[in-house]
C-alpha cells in the first residue's frame, strides 16, 4: 500500500522585505498562515531510482521537481540506495505564491522519513529543506509561524484569535509570477526592498486579539510593489473584495494569488460569486475555511 500525504499551502500574511545580503539573498520577516488546500501525494519502495509521475503533464518529473530533489537529497543523507516511486497529484495553481512546489517538498521530506522508518531527526530534516529552499521548513509543521533570514528560520505560533472561524477566498487570475523576477524589481522601489523592521511584531500581536479589524491596516506584501505595477489587474482585485465584504485582502508571497479574508464560509462563498459576476469565470477560485 502507497504512502499516502497531503501537501498544504499557505498565504502570507505579511511578507517584508528587509533589504538584500551579501549572500544574494534578501532578509525578511513574513508571517505564514497554512491554508488546509492540498495536493496530494504517494508514496512507495521498489522501482529503480526515483520514478516521480505527476497528473500535470505540464510539470518536470526530474531534477527540475523539487519533490524529486528532496528524494533525492533525503536518500543521499540516509545513504539509502532503496528506489522510491512517488506521485503528485497537483491541485494547487503553479506560481502562485501560495508555496505549492515547497510544501510538497517538505511533505516528501517527511513521508520518505516515515517510509525508512525515521532514520533523520527533525533538525536534519530542516537543514536538507532550508537548502532545497527558503519556504520549504515552514511545510516540516502546521502552525501559523513567523519565518525570519531569508524566510527559513521558522518560529511556529499558536492560532490567531483573530481569525478563529473565518475563511480564505483564494483567487488566481490565470497567469504567474516568477519570484525571482518579483525580487529583482524590487531594486525600482527602495521604500519596499528596504521596509522597516517590526512590521511582523506588530501584525502578530493586533491578530492575537479577536478583532480582525483593528489589524487590517497591518497586513503587508513588500513584493506587491512590482507586481501590482506590472499586473494592474490585481490591484482590481483587492479593491472590489475589499468594497464588497472582504475583512482583508492581499497578494501571497511572490503573487499571482489574491486573498481575501472573510467573516466565515458563508461571506467566502458569497463573495466569490460576486467576484464572478464582476470579473468572470476564468479565474481559478476556492474558499477554505481558516
Amino acid at each position: 500500500m502507497p504512502l499516502e500525504k497531503k501537501s498544504p499551502c499557505k498565504v502570507n500574511l505579511l511578507l517584508n522585505i528587509l533589504g538584500k545580503r551579501p549572500d544574494g539573498f534578501h532578509e525578511l520577516e513574513t508571517v505564514m498562515q497554512p491554508v488546509d488546500f492540498c495536493d496530494e501525494l504517494a508514496f512507495e519502495r521498489g522501482g529503480k531510482g526515483i520514478q516521480l509521475s505527476c497528473s500535470d503533464k505540464g510539470l518536470p518529473v526530474n531534477s527540475k521537481n523539487l519533490v524529486y530533489r528532496a528524494a533525492k537529497d533525503f536518500l543521499s543523507a540516509v545513504k539509502i540506495r532503496d528506489a522510491v516511486k512517488i506521485h503528485l497529484e497537483k491541485k494547487i495553481p503553479l506560481a502562485a505564491g501560495l508555496g505549492g512546489g515547497s510544501g510538497n517538498a517538505a511533505t516528501t521530506l517527511l513521508a520518505l522519513n516515515e517510509l525508512f522508518g525515521m532514520p533523520l531527526a527533525h533538525e536534519k530534516l530542516h537543514k536538507i529543506a532550508a537548502e532545497l529552499g527558503s519556504d520549504i521548513p515552514f511545510f516540516l509543521q502546521h502552525k501559523p509561524a513567523l519565518a525570519t533570514g531569508r524566510g527559513e528560520k521558522i518560529q511556529p505560533l499558536a492560532n490567531f484569535p483573530a481569525l478563529r472561524g473565518k475563511a480564505f477566498l483564494l483567487i488566481h487570475p490565470g497567469f504567474g509570477i516568477s519570484t525571482p523576477w518579483a525580487y529583482q524589481n524590487l531594486a525600482r522601489f527602495p521604500d519596499a526592498l528596504n521596509g522597516k523592521a517590526g512590521r511582523a511584531n506588530e501584525l502578530i500581536e493586533k491578530l492575537q486579539s479577536k478583532n480582525l479589524a483593528g489589524a487590517a491596516d497591518a497586513f503587508y506584501n513588500s513584493l506587491e510593489a512590482p507586481s501590482l505595477e506590472k499586473f494592474p489587474i490585481l490591484a482590481l482585485f483587492q479593491e472590489f473584495l475589499l468594497a464588497n465584504g472582504a475583512l482583508a485582502a492581499l497578494m501571497s508571497g511572490s503573487g499571482s494569488t489574491t486573498f481575501a479574508i472573510t467573516e466565515n464560509i458563508s461571506a467566502a462563498e458569497s463573495l466569490a460569486e460576486k467576484f464572478k459576476s464582476k470579473f468572470g469565470s476564468d479565474c481559478w477560485t476556492a474558499v477554505v475555511p481558516v
